[in-house]
């Protein structure tokens, strides 16, 4: 089952707007606003492939009108 924690950069003052979405998206586990470079950290499992993920990223994260940038860390459990 692949896991992944998205880091999220937002617009300014857009925060709670974009962890509100988040939450209501399908696999996403937890949601966090965090201080330093990125503003929200989202972790992520999804049941399927990998292309599931790169899929909600890709066409439902960075759609976000606030969201400006991300950055997507795919766990590799050893």
């Amino acid at each position: 089952m692949p896991t992944a924690f998205i880091l999220i950069n937002t617009a300014a003052g857009a925060e709670a707007k974009v962890v509100e979405k988040l939450s209501k998206m399908e696999g996403v586990e937890e949601v966090h606003t965090v201080y330093g470079t990125y503003d929200i950290v989202a972790k992520i499992k999804i049941d399927s492939a990998t292309e599931k993920l790169k899929e909600d990223v890709t066409w439902h994260i960075r759609r976000m009108n606030e969201v400006q940038s991300t950055m997507t860390l795919i766990v590799a459990d050893i």
